[in-house]
C-alpha cells in the first residue's frame, strides 16, 4: 500500500502521508494540508476526524470489539476490578500485587474532602441536579490544590492529583446524591474496599446497620469497567481539547462531566427508565410500542436499543446483562417497570426486525435497569457514567499532556456577511 495519499486541486496535486494504527486503522495525515494548498477540510461533528493518536482504547464497532490498552473488555470484566483496571488504563501496564495494594491504599486515605466543601455544598438548593454539584465541585479543586494548575509542577504533582480525584469524586458524588435526599452525609470508610466504600456513603442510614451485598458489589464493580473509557467520544474529547490549553486535570474533568450531563451523551441511561415508566403509565402493553417503534409514521423510538458506535452489539451489554439478572435475582424485587424491561428485551432479541436491523439491547439498557434495582434515582445515573468514566479521562488527558500535544484549535467555514461599513444609530433602518 502506498504510504501517501494524493489530492488534486486547481491543477495542483498535494501528498498527504497515510498512517496505519496497530489494528490496520488508516488514517491521511491533512495537518500539513493548510499550509500546503490554503485548503481546510470540513467534518461536521468529527466524525471523520482523528484528533489524535492513542494507545489508550480500541474500537471496533462493526465486529463489537472492546480492548483497554490490548485487553478485551470481557476478560476485564470477569477477572478484574474497577481499580486494577483504572491503573491499567491510567499508566498502560496492569499492576503487580504490591502496586495494585499500594494504589488502593492511597486512593482511600485520600477520600476524604476538604471540610470547606460542606460550606459550599450548603449553598446548592436541595433540588440541586447532582451533575451540576458533581461538577461545580470537582472543579473547584484546583481551589484547594492550586499547584495542580501550575505546569512547571506537572511531574511532581501528577500522581497525587490523579490519587485525589480518584479518591474524591466518589464521596463528592454519594454527598450530591445524600443532598438531595435531604439526608446527613456519610464520611467514607477506608476499610472499605472502592465500590463497596461509594454503596456505603450513598446508602447508610445512622439508625440502622448498611449490610454491603457482594452481589451488588460485583455488579458495581462490572459497570464501572465497562463505562471506563470508550476512545475519542463527546466527553473525553472536551477532557483533551480543554487539557491542551494546560488546564488542571480538576478543570478538563469537570468540563468532561458538563458534555456528559448532555442527552445525547451520557443521559441515555436514563431515557431508558423514563421510556418504561412511560409504558407502564400507558397500561403496560409492551407489544403496542414494539410495533410503534416498527412503524416508521410514528415518532417513538426504543431507548437503550442499537448504538451509535457499534454496529453489530454492544460487547458490554453481554456482559452487564448476566450481571442484571443476578442483582434482580438476589434483590427479588416486584417492580412493574422492570418487569416491562424484560418483555421489551425478550421481544426484541427475537423479533426478526430487531434482529435483522441489530438493534440489541445496549448496555445503557442493562444499567439503567441495575441503577433502578439498587434505588438510585434517575438523576444520579449520569453521576455513575461520570465515576465510571474517571480513569479514562485521567488516561486521556495524561496522555495528551506526555505526548506534548499542542492546544486544539479547530478551523471553520466562514459563511456570514462580507465586510461592512459601520452605521450609526439614528442612520439605521
Amino acid at each position: 500500500m502506498a504510504d501517501f495519499a494524493e489530492l488534486h486541486l486547481e491543477g495542483k496535486t498535494y501528498k498527504l502521508p497515510v498512517t496505519i494504527g496497530t489494528q490496520n486503522e488508516k488514517a491521511i495525515d491533512i495537518s500539513d494540508l493548510r499550509d500546503q494548498s490554503g485548503y481546510v477540510t470540513l467534518d461536521r461533528g468529527f466524525k471523520n476526524t482523528g484528533s489524535t493518536k492513542s494507545a489508550i482504547t480500541y474500537l471496533d464497532g462493526e465486529n463489537g470489539i472492546l480492548h483497554y490498552r490490548g485487553y478485551p473488555i470481557e476478560q476485564l470484566a470477569e477477572k478484574s476490578n474497577f481499580l486494577e483496571v483504572a491503573y491499567l488504563l491510567i499508566y498502560g501496564e496492569l499492576p503487580t500485587q504490591p502496586q495494585l495494594d499500594s494504589f488502593a491504599r492511597e486512593i482511600s486515605i485520600h477520600t476524604l474532602v476538604n471540610e470547606d466543601m460542606r460550606k459550599i455544598f450548603d449553598g446548592f438548593p436541595y433540588n440541586g441536579h447532582p451533575m451540576g454539584i458533581l461538577s461545580a465541585l470537582v472543579c473547584s479543586l484546583t481551589a484547594f490544590y492550586p499547584e495542580s494548575q501550575d505546569p512547571n509542577k506537572y511531574e511532581e504533582t501528577l500522581d497525587a492529583t490523579i490519587i485525589r480525584l480518584l479518591a474524591k469524586m466518589p464521596t463528592i458524588a454519594a454527598w450530591a446524591y445524600k443532598n438531595s435526599q435531604g439526608h446527613p452525609l456519610n464520611y467514607p470508610k477506608n476499610n472499605l474496599d472502592y465500590c463497596s466504600n461509594f454503596l456505603y456513603m450513598m446508602f447508610a442510614l445512622p439508625v440502622e446497620e448498611y449490610q454491603i451485598d457482594p452481589v451488588i458489589v460485583d455488579a458495581l464493580n462490572k459497570l464501572l469497567i465497562l463505562h471506563a473509557d470508550h476512545e475519542q467520544n463527546c466527553s473525553t474529547s472536551t477532557v483533551r481539547l480543554v487539557g491542551s490549553s494546560r488546564a488542571s486535570l480538576y478543570s478538563s474533568v469537570s468540563a468532561g462531566i458538563n458534555a456528559l450531563w448532555g442527552p445525547l451523551h451520557g443521559g441515555a441511561n436514563q431515557e431508558v427508565i423514563e421510556m418504561l415508566e412511560a409504558i407502564k403509565k400507558d397500561g403496560g402493553d409492551t407489544t403496542k410500542f414494539i410495533n410503534k417503534a416498527k412503524d416508521k409514521n410514528d415518532n417513538f423510538r426504543l431507548m437503550g436499543f442499537g448504538h451509535r458506535v457499534y454496529k453489530n452489539f454492544d460487547p458490554r451489554a453481554k456482559i452487564i446483562k448476566k450481571a442484571a439478572d443476578q442483582v434482580l435475582q438476589q434483590l427479588g424485587i416486584n417492580d412493574p417497570v422492570l418487569e416491562i424491561a424484560k418483555k421489551l428485551e425478550e421481544a426484541a432479541l427475537s423479533d426478526q426486525y430487531f434482529v435483522e436491523r441489530r438493534l440489541y439491547p445496549n448496555v445503557d439498557f442493562y444499567s439503567g435497569i441495575i441503577y433502578r434495582a439498587l434505588g438510585i434515582p434517575t438523576n444520579m445515573f449520569t453521576v455513575m457514567f461520570a465515576l465510571g468514566r474517571l480513569p479514562g479521562w485521567i488516561a486521556q488527558w495524561k496522555e495528551m499532556r506526555d505526548q506534548k500535544e499542542p492546544i486544539g484549535r479547530p478551523r471553520q467555514i466562514y459563511t456570514g456577511y462580507t465586510e461592512r461599513n459601520y452605521v450609526g444609530i439614528n442612520e439605521r433602518k
